[in-house]
């Protein structure tokens, strides 16, 4: 029975465990498990997986983005439209201007900055709210891909496709595998490994107690066997495929902004803003600064978006990005983001994102109408928040609030007691 405590305490509520991410990954395994039997074995086929990651990686870029803005109080319904506005914009400077395609991203991005400039300024400057602004960017940047792009697709330079339909290389001896993904994969085991000796290390110098041996080796075990098996699955496939290059953009932004929202003043100054914005401003968090970055950068992640899908696609068309921005705003809910903001993390928007994924992809693949997939996504998310909210009004079991116990217990004691439980975790996050 002790066990069984400790297990549920520091697997899903201590506080150095990330339980957002095994949380939500244990969801995701049953439903991969479910959709797996259901299939007969093709959902975890190394073709389907490469596919399934390739088809929803400008999702899961969207999704970061989209995090920190709902952590922040905001809601953004423009990136979809963003996207697609860059995308035509970058399609047609290389196909007519004869633009480098390197210089293509580049430009690309550079849009994306002014686009989120623009409605940052809106928001954070003005004071109009960024449902209102995000609505009249979804319009204006919609209604500027259709007259820019004169309804018609362009196509992009081989190069540039790279970025979206590429793979890492073959290279080395034949071992049956992609060998560069196998080496990824290995980085990966290792960087867990790291990851949970020195979060032990850390608490033994702040004399806090110790999580027994056996939980850190179950972790770590859990982990490792995930990423051994998506590393075989991935380097397994047929010749000329592997993990792909939109994949390895992904990874190193889930990096970049998981480092940037745990460990930096500007992160935690976003979850002081969506937890309490009064008394974020009254601890010196200088509110207008970062609703203008969060949604500055949600545009800028919204082009790299939308290029890496015009890139899969090998051309920018008029119904790109049409529904993404929900899609993104699912995956975050879902990954255990509180509506009211605070609260969140990339990785729980990852996880969400590819559970939206899975239950899509497994739902084509036995031949359900894309009518009824989007009822059932739709009747997915309402009910799996509607579940957790009762049973956490009930007192009962909640997964949402026993991942983000953790969370809340971080740092020292809110420096105003009027807010309620929900805006904790921000008004902690101010000292980091």
């Amino acid at each position: 029975m002790s066990r069984l405590k400790d297990l549920q305490k520091n697997l899903f509520g201590g506080t150095t465990s990330n339980a957002r991410q095994f949380g939500m990954i244990a969801t995701l395994v049953v439903i991969v498990l479910i959709f797996q039997i259901w299939t007969d074995g093709l959902t975890l086929r190394s073709d389907n997986l490469i596919a399934l990651f390739q088809q929803n990686s400008y999702i899961l870029i969207l999704a970061i983005g989209m995090l920190m803005v709902i952590v922040a109080g905001h809601i953004d319904l423009s990136v979809g439209s963003i996207a697609a506005f860059t995308g035509i914009l970058v399609a047609k400077a290389m196909a007519e201007w004869n633009l480098p395609w390197p210089l293509g991203i580049l430009f690309g991005l550079a849009i994306g900055a002014v686009i989120g400039a623009w409605q940052g300024f809106w928001v954070a400057y003005v004071g109009v709210p960024a449902f209102i602004v995000t609505l009249a960017g979804m319009l204006l940047f919609r209604g500027g891909n259709q007259f820019i792009g004169n309804a018609n697709t362009i196509p992009v330079p081989e190069g540039f496709r790279v970025i979206g339909s590429g793979f890492l290389p073959e290279t080395g001896p034949n071992t049956g595998y992609n060998n560069l993904t196998l080496l990824l994969g290995l980085a990966g085991c290792i960087a867990v490994v790291w990851r949970e000796l020195a979060a032990r290390r850390t608490r033994k110098e702040m004399n806090a107690d110790p999580i027994p041996m056996w939980i850190s080796i179950l972790r770590m075990a859990v982990m490792v066997g995930v990423l051994i098996f998506i590393s075989l699955r991935f380097g397994s496939g047929r010749v000329g495929t592997s993990f792909p290059v939109s994949g390895i953009i992904l990874v190193a932004l889930v990096l970049v902004y998981s480092f940037y929202t745990r460990n930096t003043a500007g992160g935690r100054h976003i979850y002081a803003v969506g937890g309490n914005s009064r008394a974020a401003e009254l601890s010196g968090v200088k509110l207008k600064r970062v609703n203008f970055f969060v949604m500055m950068n949600m545009s800028v992640l919204a082009a790299l978006a939308g290029m890496i899908f015009v890139a899969r696609s090998a051309a920018s068309g008029p119904q790109d990005g049409n529904g993404w921005e929900l899609d993104a705003i699912a995956a975050v809910f879902i990954g255990g983001a509180a509506v009211a903001g605070g609260i969140g993390t990339i990785s729980g928007s990852i996880v969400g994102g590819l559970v939206m994924a899975v239950l899509n992809n497994g739902l084509q693949l036995e031949g359900v109408g894309t009518d009824k997939v989007q009822i059932i996504k739709g009747l997915v998310l309402l009910l799996a928040v509607a579940v957790d909210v009762y049973n956490k009004r009930q007192g009962r079991f909640s997964i949402i609030g026993s991942l983000t116990k953790s969370f809340r217990r971080e740092g020292p004691a809110a420096p105003t007691p009027s807010s309620g439980a929900e805006r904790e975790p921000a008004k902690t996050t101010v000292a980091g």
